[in-house]
């Protein structure tokens, strides 16, 4: 990544994260484009530039991390199976995520209960896993409609989704890994990747 594209990410990284933990503050429906864009020390233009809307900035960090497998899957031994690379892959992506305070958390679910947030999560979480799957399917072999890809996509997914909400709501408070974990091994998916069908 070159320099530019660098401070581009950074950028929307900042923008992303002033604009969460701003919504988690003061709820979703107090928050502005304006306050996200100074609170990241940027121009509403600049914001604008990144981002079509509040919600979208809040769903970038979770559709990167969905990317961000797909990227650490590539990156993964070629002999290593393919359920272990895609939990290893999974766990780096989600492994600085630490148990926060009960009102952080309490903010949070507030905020997800936004219907117009859920709607950017869907949109941006159908995006992300195209992208997983196109990894999975570059591992087997296969072309990306097939449905073995599709599938471990969605199964990764879910197993974050389910992860995450138990994250939220654990009591009392339990580690995302080891939540992510959990859901991994109950899903275990075993492949045959010499033989793709």
């Amino acid at each position: 990544m070159g320099l530019r594209e660098r401070k581009k990410r950074e950028t929307r990284q900042a923008l992303s994260d002033a604009a969460l933990h701003l919504a988690v503050e003061r709820g979703l429906e107090h928050v502005r484009v304006e306050d996200i864009a100074a609170a990241a020390n940027v121009s509403p233009r600049t914001f604008n530039n990144y981002f079509p809307s509040k919600q979208a900035a809040i769903v970038w960090r979770a559709t990167e991390r969905t990317t961000g497998i797909a990227e650490q899957l590539r990156a993964r031994p070629s002999g290593e199976p393919l359920w272990e690379a895609l939990t290893e892959a999974t766990l780096t992506q989600h492994a600085s995520r630490d148990t926060p305070d009960e009102s952080w958390l309490a903010g949070v679910r507030m905020m997800l209960e936004n219907p117009a947030l859920q709607g950017e999560f869907l949109r941006g979480s159908r995006a992300a896993e195209a992208e997983l799957t196109l990894a999975v399917a570059e591992r087997l072999g296969l072309g990306e409609q097939d449905l073995t890809p599709r599938l471990v996509a969605g199964a990764i997914q879910l197993a974050v989704q389910v992860a995450s909400e138990q994250w939220l709501r654990a009591d009392p408070p339990a580690p995302l890994e080891t939540l992510l974990r959990q859901a991994l091994s109950r899903i275990h998916i075993e492949l045959d990747e010499k033989r793709p069908s």
